[in-house]
């Protein structure tokens, strides 16, 4: 079969349909020729096209716009019309056609020694584009009623091919996305131990986290199961089905709500064809387009190094991560191309700058320390507001923006509050900190042990709150599980419930009945600030008095 050459212009010749209805009389099996342009036969399977169909990785990719390239000739020993789980194969690989020819006589001819069954009749099968996403999958495809052999061989297959692929093409342009922009779909599990609502607030979350990282989310996928699934995350036929998305919306990346195993990823890759990240990597991502001091990038390019490291063996293609995207920028970026030694020597070189960093940091607390001026934290979930404020509170010009973690480098700055004893006024020093979020990455932590330390080393801590979150319950849970995470005990707290403007009255009652000591500030309109600065100074005190 590997030697017989088509005309490019045909979907099929007599002669080639005859030798696969061949080979299928003879073994007693469905048979599946695929065949590119050039009319060469690349691949022969036994098989039905579901059970042949070509790995993602192997198959050209050339964009949501245009077909693989390839055409499926398959002989089959009945006389029935292609069953769903062959056009979906079509659908996964985006194959330029199928070709189905049905046979009959089979038996009569193989119990008398013959060495073929006859042609009955044959379908074709082609893709359609879709101008919108439908759940229906049969509006992906069409299939012919029963064509005589010759109708086949006769269809100009060229004709069909370009036809096909113009309607693409002006389907794509219409949907196309800026460019760079990853087309992502996002993956999540529930397991037992988390409820629906949780799961969804996450993966909302990893929404809003794609959307900071330049991604286009284009579909959410969930599945619920008892746990994890230890080679795939997700069960074999959720990964089926999240192949069939990739094809059917053109996706670049699939992202999962948790972290992924190195074998994991290889897996996943393995059966989509495209790039899998994990929510780790996609905070990383973000990192590095925020860091904008030295300091900042030197932090992400060791949590990138860190992170990757282990990841490096066995990724095979997609071990090619410059061509852009979320998961490939960065200052490291270029190291993940080298060899492991190369890169622990640069993970040891980094660690000695951080350590260096960490130092110099610690006496510039230390001269503060001297001076005797009290020093207050912002911490805070992302996007809670913690720059906003700083800003209203102080004049200051920190970067502010409706993102998830607009600000990565510390900025301190000074505030006069009123002294509860005298009611003079008394300077201290604020210092907004990177934002924190539900399983923040180790390697993230440890690479930000430097910027971290301004948090355990202050005088006591300002924890703000975005009460408008719906989630801003478990907001406040998982901040304070990071800071009891912290090497050092962290000082006094004081809750402030920010964008008081936006939120219900509902949460607002609850709110303070559940916590009856925070203050409820708006930083965006000012409201609440100078209650703010008087909570500060009594802070403050508190933290200083020897008991």
């Amino acid at each position: 079969m590997y030697h017989q050459r088509l005309p490019g212009d045909r979907l099929t010749t007599p002669e080639f349909a005859q030798s696969l209805a061949a080979v299928a009389t003879a073994i007693d099996d469905s048979v599946c020729a695929y065949i590119n342009r050039r009319g060469q036969v690349i691949r022969v399977g036994v098989g039905t096209p579901g059970q042949t169909q070509i790995p993602p990785l192997e198959l050209p990719r050339y964009g949501a716009e245009r077909l693989c390239g390839i055409r499926c000739i398959t002989a089959k020993l009945n006389d029935s019309p292609p069953k769903e789980s062959s056009l979906t194969a079509m659908l996964r690989q985006r194959l330029d056609a199928l070709v189905v020819i049905t046979l009959t006589g089979t038996g009569k001819f193989r119990k008398g020694g013959g060495a073929t069954g006859y042609i009955k009749e044959a379908y074709l099968a082609h893709l359609l584009p879709q101008p919108d996403f439908k759940l229906d999958i049969k509006d992906y495809w069409t299939v012919s009623e029963s064509m005589s052999l010759e109708a086949v061989t006769d269809e100009d297959f060229f004709d069909l091919v370009e036809g096909l692929e113009a309607e693409f093409e002006r389907e794509y342009i219409a949907q196309q996305v800026e460019e760079g922009h990853d087309l992502v779909i996002l993956v999540g599990l529930q397991t037992d131990r988390a409820t629906e609502q949780e799961s969804t607030s996450s993966l909302a979350e990893l929404a809003r986290l794609v959307d900071t990282a330049g991604g286009k989310v284009l579909q959410t996928i969930t599945q619920k199961r008892s746990r994890s699934h230890p080679q795939t995350v997700v069960g074999g036929g959720k990964v089926q089905e999240i192949a069939l998305r990739v094809q059917t919306l053109g996706a670049t990346l699939v992202v999962f709500d948790r972290s992924l195993s190195p074998a994991q990823i290889r897996n996943l890759e393995m059966q989509f064809g495209v790039r899998v990240v994990d929510r780790t990597e996609v905070i990383l991502d973000i990192f590095a387009q925020r860091a904008q001091s030295s300091a900042g990038k030197l932090q992400v390019e060791l949590a990138q190094l860190e992170y990757m490291l282990p990841r490096l063996m066995g990724r095979g293609k997609a071990m090619s991560r410059l061509g852009g995207g979320i998961g490939t920028r960065g200052p490291g970026e270029t190291k993940l191309e080298t060899e492991r030694r190369t890169i622990q020597k640069r993970i040891t070189n980094l660690q000695k700058e951080v350590n260096r960093l960490q130092e110099h940091r610690s006496r510039l607390r230390q001269q503060r320390q001297k001076q005797e001026v009290p020093t207050i934290a912002i911490v805070g979930y992302t996007n809670a507001g913690k720059s906003t404020l700083i800003n209203a509170l102080t004049n200051a010009e920190v970067y502010a923006a409706d993102q998830l973690f607009a600000t990565l480098d510390p900025t301190t700055r000074r505030l006069p509050v009123p002294d509860p004893v005298t009611e003079e006024l008394i300077t201290i020093l604020m210092t907004d900190t990177v934002g924190f979020i539900q399983e923040l990455p180790p390697s993230l932590v440890d690479a930000f042990r430097a910027t971290l330390e301004e948090v355990t080393e202050a005088d006591a801590l300002l924890h703000v709150v975005d009460l408008s979150h719906p989630a801003w319950e478990n907001q406040i849970r998982s901040v304070m599980k990071i800071l009891q995470e912290m090497p050092i005990a962290v000082g006094p707290i004081l809750l402030a419930f920010n964008k008081l403007d936006r939120a219900t009255s509902k949460t607002l009652a609850k709110a303070k009945d559940e916590y009856p000591l925070a203050v409820f500030i708006s930083a965006s309109k000012r409201l609440g600030l100078e209650t703010l600065r008087q909570k500060l100074g009594e802070l403050v005190r508190y933290a200083e008095s020897p008991n």
